[in-house]
């Protein structure tokens, strides 16, 4: 598997310093352990729980507008897909700027939007209001956290790199437990406006954690291209791309609608439905530690490809459960394997991308288009869902077809960079 690679320039006091800049081979001065590279683990970690973690409750707050707001079920999905697609587009921003240094500007700024817009979702009442707040707000500050969190463990680990961001991304599921519990429990109680202030005060203790202990490890390049075209010539990164794209196009579908499902289809009171959501979390939090280990010694790729495959032969099995227990189960094996595709292709793009010393731009690429098919997939979730008559075999059957075409482009991805040998590290 690739790694990031970098040579080392001196300075007048002898000191190195480590530079993104040309390709060595594996082996170099990336430190793969030590206390400033967990640390940073630790910062990532509390990123992914505060980005991802946030759009992965999104679940509870669709619920609960779909009581309050007078709007249709798609146009409630259309903030929380908004807020997904920010997260991801903007990185075509973020990683030149992650590239020319701007680390700390970045952590600065994602963490005020995000935490500004928890607090003015907080005062809104109105389906536009939240809309700006929640879905604009925060889905830019998230945007902002995102790849310099992914690309900055690179700088770090090689060996373990995959490990490195399965162990910070299983926060994002970790959020998406706590944060619905924060909000199931608290909004009875004190309402919504002061749930959600709680919310954005625990996102703003634990940014404040990252501002304090991450720290950027490599020089910056002097000046980086928005965009590197000739990426799109690698047909594995492209194919990845493409591959990416139709994944998050279907992926999120259980996530949004499994508590409105189990209202429908099993029967299930309002309390045991909510619950869903945190279960299919807490199953995702294993499903980005477990995978991402073993990715080490498999190679990302040759991991995300089953994983993928799996989780949309679950997506069309869950066409047939109408009761509890099975939707639990379904919740528990979705859930594992569907969490390897935040936590795994930040690894994969490093081992694709034809130039790593622009291995934050071609995350950003990458992600853009999968920020595409996040805000669009669940939308039209929304209009082919009835929510009247409790029809979802649509929606069931359009999650399973996209997630499944996802891992035969990545197959192909797989099969451009290696050949069709099943051993090969890709």
């Amino acid at each position: 598997m690739s790694v990031l690679q970098e040579k080392v320039s001196k300075d007048n006091d002898s000191n190195t310093t480590p530079s993104i800049t040309t390709p060595i081979t594996p082996g170099s001065d990336i430190p793969d352990g030590g206390l400033t590279a967990w640390l940073q683990v630790i910062g990532v970690f509390f990123l992914f729980f505060n980005s991802w973690g946030i759009v992965n409750m999104f679940g509870a707050f669709q619920t609960y507008y779909e009581g309050t707001l007078s709007s249709m079920a798609s146009a409630i999905s259309w903030i929380g897909s908004i807020q997904g697609f920010l997260l991801l587009i903007i990185g075509m921003l973020m990683g030149p700027i992650f590239d020319m240094g701007y680390f700390r500007t970045l952590l600065a700024v994602g963490s005020f939007l995000t935490v500004f817009g928890m607090m003015m979702t907080s005062i809104s009442t109105k389906y536009y209001q939240i809309f700006l707040a929640q879905g604009v707000c925060v889905g830019l500050g998230s945007g902002c956290l995102f790849i310099p969190s992914v690309a900055i463990v690179a700088t770090y680990f090689s060996k373990k790199h995959s490990f490195a961001v399965g162990l910070a991304a299983s926060s994002s599921s970790l959020g998406g437990v706590i944060y619905p519990a924060v909000f199931h429990q608290l909004q009875p109680k004190i309402g919504f406006g002061w749930v959600t202030r709680v919310i954005a005060f625990i996102a703003l203790a634990t940014l404040g954690i990252c501002l304090v202990t991450m720290k950027r490890r490599v020089t910056p390049a002097a000046r980086q291209k928005l965009l590197d075209m000739q990426a799109w010539k690698e047909i594995p990164y492209t194919l990845f791309t493409i591959g990416e794209f139709l994944g998050f196009l279907g992926l999120y579908i259980p996530f949004f609608y499994i508590s409105s499902y189990a209202l429908k289809k099993t029967h299930a009171s309002e309390e045991l439905a909510f619950y869903f959501v945190p279960i299919l979390n807490t199953a995702s939090l294993f499903g980005r530690i477990i995978p991402n280990f073993l990715a080490d010694k498999t190679s990302p790729l040759n991991m995300l490809i089953p994983c993928s495959l799996i989780s949309a032969i679950l997506a069309l099995c869950w066409i047939t459960i109408d009761d509890v227990a099975g939707l639990a189960v379904f919740c528990i094996l979705y859930g594992f394997f569907s969490g390897m595709f935040v936590s795994l292709p930040p690894s994969t793009v490093v081992s694709l991308s034809p130039d790593l010393k622009q291995v934050g731009t071609h995350m950003g690429m990458s992600f853009s288009f999968a920020g595409l098919g996040l805000l669009i997939g669940n939308p039209i979730t929304g209009t082919i869902i009835n929510l009247d008559t409790g029809d979802f075999v649509k929606a069931q059957i359009f999650c399973g077809v996209v997630v499944g075409a996802a891992a035969v482009v990545m197959t192909f991805a797989r099969i451009a960079k290696v050949g069709p040998s099943l051993i090969a590290m890709a």
